[in-house]
C-alpha cells in the first residue's frame, strides 16, 4: 500500500512556511508600532489641571507644570499626592494605547494568547 502526500503540503512545511511569514511580518509591524508609541506623548492633570504631567511612550515624564497658586509648604503632601496621580493616569494612557496596537497585530495572526 503506497501512502500518498499532497504535492503542494509535504508534511505540512507550507503551513509553517505561512506561520513563520506571518510571524516575521507581526514581527516587523510590532518594531514600527513600538517606534511610533515611543514618539507618542500622554498628558493628564489633577487638582484641577493644577498639576499636568506628559510622558512619552518610554513612559518617562518629559513635562511637570505646576501652577504655583497650588504650592503650600505647610501641604505638600497634597501636591505629592496631585503629581502621582497625573503621572499614574499617563501611564495608564500610554498602557491601553500600546496593549491596543498590540492587540492589533496579534489579531491579524489568529494566534490566540500570542500576546
Amino acid at each position: 500500500m503506497k501512502v500518498r502526500l499532497p504535492k503542494n503540503n509535504s508534511f505540512g512545511m507550507n503551513n509553517m512556511q505561512d506561520l513563520v511569514k506571518k510571524a516575521q511580518k507581526a514581527q516587523e509591524e510590532m518594531e514600527k508600532s513600538q517606534a511610533e508609541l515611543e514618539e507618542k506623548e500622554y498628558s493628564a492633570s489633577s487638582g484641577g489641571e493644577a498639576v499636568k504631567v506628559v510622558i512619552n511612550g518610554k513612559m518617562e515624564i518629559t513635562k511637570l507644570e505646576i501652577k504655583p497658586e497650588i504650592v503650600d509648604p505647610e501641604d505638600v503632601e497634597m501636591l505629592s499626592d496631585m503629581i502621582i496621580a497625573a503621572v499614574n493616569e499617563s501611564i495608564k494612557k500610554a498602557s491601553a494605547d500600546k496593549d491596543e496596537a498590540m492587540q492589533k497585530i496579534s489579531g491579524q495572526m489568529n494566534l490566540p494568547g500570542l500576546f
